[in-house]
């Protein structure tokens, strides 16, 4: 399964432990893991603002990410009036990728997963998908 993570699921995997670091190393080790040019740019910055991580560290973390799938940013979006604008490039990245699931915590992306072309999740969701496809097997 070919995964893109929006960059809120990411900080919280770098930053914190639990859930959403449990599912990017298992996504890292069992699947594919995708990423836009528009989520590596927020990445980077939320990194060095807010969590206050060194730039050597961020720079790691860039490269362990750019392994994967990596598309730039879309020409356009999709058009899903997502509240946010800088989403909608989100959202656009994970369907350039050709993701089967965007993981994300972003409660106004997750409100428009019906009307977009590809399955959009939180955290949770991914974990029990993952489950229910490793029971599957």
């Amino acid at each position: 399964m070919r995964v893109f993570f929006d960059t809120n699921v990411l900080v919280a995997a770098f930053a914190t432990r639990g859930l959403c670091a449990d599912l990017f190393a298992h996504v890292l080790l069992e699947h594919e893991i995708a990423v836009g040019e528009a989520v590596l740019d927020e990445l980077r910055e939320k990194l060095r603002a807010k969590i206050k991580l060194p730039k050597k560290t961020i720079d790691e973390i860039e490269a362990l990410l750019r392994e994967g799938v990596v598309v730039d940013k879309p020409s356009k979006h999709l058009g899903l009036k997502i509240s946010d604008p800088d989403d909608e490039w989100i959202v656009a990245s994970a369907v350039a990728a050709r993701a089967d699931v965007l993981v994300t915590g972003d409660a106004a992306v997750l409100k428009v997963a019906r009307r977009a072309p590809l399955r959009i999740v939180n955290p949770r969701g991914l974990w029990n998908l993952l489950r229910g496809s490793e029971r599957e097997k």
